[in-house]
């Protein structure tokens, strides 16, 4: 394969990458030069259609066009750009001519985009016009309360004369390479601020392929004749993977879809497009099911399903096998890692189990004393692999308190069984001790997602009257329900059926909906900022 070698290398494949190693060259070039060009690469819900041809003169144009506007190497440009071909186009153009793209969540607010916008210290912003509401104020305050950090320009995709795609039609369709190396800068993604305020995460133009290969390949068996639909958007490094990279890696065909993923768009999507392999997270998963209950699905196309970005439930994986016979592939990734380092695989999954660990990739359990635990005892998981960020910019703190040497600290509280899978039970801070002993909140959601009644819940500590920390549950229950405390009783005496006896919640507060970020993690901290 152009620009890097493939070498087998024990259980698993090895990328060894040549001197001169940019990695557009091996995602958009290299399928020309395999045969490619006429094969379809994107097709979008509008009816747009891309082939590999169309994609890699679009890219040269788009990198000429940010070279017009006076970007340069290692210049940062940010994307708050919808889920369309022209987010590939923006995204490999500028990595071609050695610019920084920094795709950001298109869900957030001024506030939010005028803290990366000035954080990142970019040179251009470029923008889908229905974000323009929440961008453009962004940037006038920034040029009102700090025009140093204001970036030279602001673009949107379409729609003016001086759109991105006014200026990818006009401009040349040769462009010369930067000539990068693998362990260069290539482009970063801010994490989604879960506990604070986003952190810009610096990746190199070797993790992409790292991930593609490893995770894509080598776990899941992505191939040239697959057709990928992921419902997480591409600004999310989960979906960045799943809705581009390992379709290009591969030579396979990409399915984007740019509204707010719901079970109605979800099913028309599936079944317009019949794509093979569906990526969606927890959340996802859980409101298609209920959707099921009075809406046919027609989802024969998929091959099977992959789930990620917060911990499958056991429940929700027993009950998608009930309803479509088909499985869900669960695993964990980061922002920091690119995407899944643990993960379970087709014939090998188990119920509320990360699964295993995928190729290329190292993990060890730290207790606190920061030496290694026994097997069957929880820690901080440690993972070491290639495709982790090189830091967080402008943050040597938190640099030096998660990247630990070669180890990243992953924030996540896990534990090995004897056959060395991997089981979740928690994040690090929220982890509770009762009664001197710690208790995976994880553990106890996952048994109250037993209940019929039950939709949805998240669990953390309380102190009672005489401070001592005991579980507390919210629950969003499936109906309505006026039921509440004999509701209560059945769910603690359901708890008390199985778990260990201090671990049953002592209190239960029935709720609409759950805090969440953006990309559907529940944020268990602001449940505690309740108490």
């Amino acid at each position: 394969m152009s620009d890097h070698v493939v070498r087998q290398d024990g259980p698993g494949t090895r990328l060894i990458f040549s001197e001169i190693f940019n990695v557009a060259v091996p995602f958009i070039d290299r399928h020309l030069d395999e045969g490619r060009g006429e094969k379809i690469a994107i097709r979008t819900n509008l009816g747009i259609e891309v082939s590999y041809s169309q994609l890699q003169i679009n890219v040269n144009r788009c990198a000429n066009g940010l070279l017009y506007l006076g970007l340069g190497r290692g210049d940062r440009l940010i994307m708050v750009i919808k889920d369309c071909a022209e987010f590939f186009y923006c995204f490999w153009g500028a990595i071609k001519v050695g610019i920084m793209p920094i795709p950001v969540n298109t869900l957030l607010r001024s506030g939010d985009y005028r803290f990366i916008i000035a954080d990142s210290e970019c040179r251009a912003v470029i923008f889908s016009s229905e974000f323009a509401a929440e961008v453009e104020p962004a940037l006038d305050k920034l040029s009102l309360e700090d025009p140093s950090k204001a970036p030279a320009h602001a673009i949107r995709t379409e729609g003016e004369a001086s759109s991105l795609q006014a200026m990818i039609a006009a401009a040349e369709t040769e462009v010369e390479v930067a000539p990068t190396r693998a362990e260069d800068d290539c482009f970063w993604l801010y994490t989604s601020g879960s506990t604070g305020n986003p952190k810009g995460t610096i990746h190199r133009h070797r993790d992409m392929a790292v991930t593609s290969q490893h995770f894509a390949v080598e776990t899941l068996g992505v191939v040239e004749s697959d057709v990928c639909f992921s419902s997480a958007k591409l600004f999310f490094a989960y979906g960045l993977g799943n809705g581009m990279t390992f379709p290009l890696w591969v030579g396979g065909t990409a399915i984007l879809d740019d509204a707010r993923p719901t079970p109605d768009s979800t099913s028309t999507t599936i079944r317009k497009f019949r794509p093979s392999l569906y990526f969606g997270v927890p959340t996802l998963y859980l409101t298609l099911l209920q959707s099921m209950q009075t809406t046919r699905f027609d989802i024969t196309s998929i091959r099977y399903c992959v789930s990620a970005g917060e911990s499958l439930p056991g429940g929700i994986l027993r009950q998608w096998r009930d309803q479509t016979g088909l499985d869900i592939l669960d695993g964990i990734g980061s922002t920091e890692t690119l995407n899944t380092f643990i993960s379970n695989r087709a014939g090998d999954i188990r119920p509320d189990c990360s699964g295993r660990l995928v190729p290329g990739y190292q993990a060890r359990i730290l207790g606190g004393d920061d030496r290694p635990v026994a097997t069957g005892e929880s820690g901080q998981l440690m993972v070491k692999g290639d495709s982790i960020a090189r830091g967080y910019w402008n943050n040597p703190e938190k640099t030096a308190a998660h990247m630990v040497g070669e180890w990243l600290n992953t924030g996540d509280t896990y534990f090995q069984d004897e056959e060395g899978y991997y089981h979740y039970c928690g994040r690090n801070d929220d982890m509770i001790k009762v009664g001197g002993i710690w208790c995976s909140p994880v553990e106890i959601e996952a048994k109250l997602m037993e209940h019929s009644a039950v939709l949805e819940t998240a669990v953390i500590g309380r102190a009672d009257d005489a401070g001592l920390v005991k579980p507390e549950a919210y629950v969003v229950l499936k109906q309505a329900s006026s039921q509440t405390r004999q509701l209560a009783d059945e769910l603690t005496q359901h708890c008390k059926s199985s778990l260990a006896p201090y671990k049953y919640p002592r209190w239960f507060q029935f709720v609409d909906e759950l805090p969440k970020t953006a990309t559907g993690k529940i944020q268990r901290y602001k449940l505690r900022a309740q108490v």
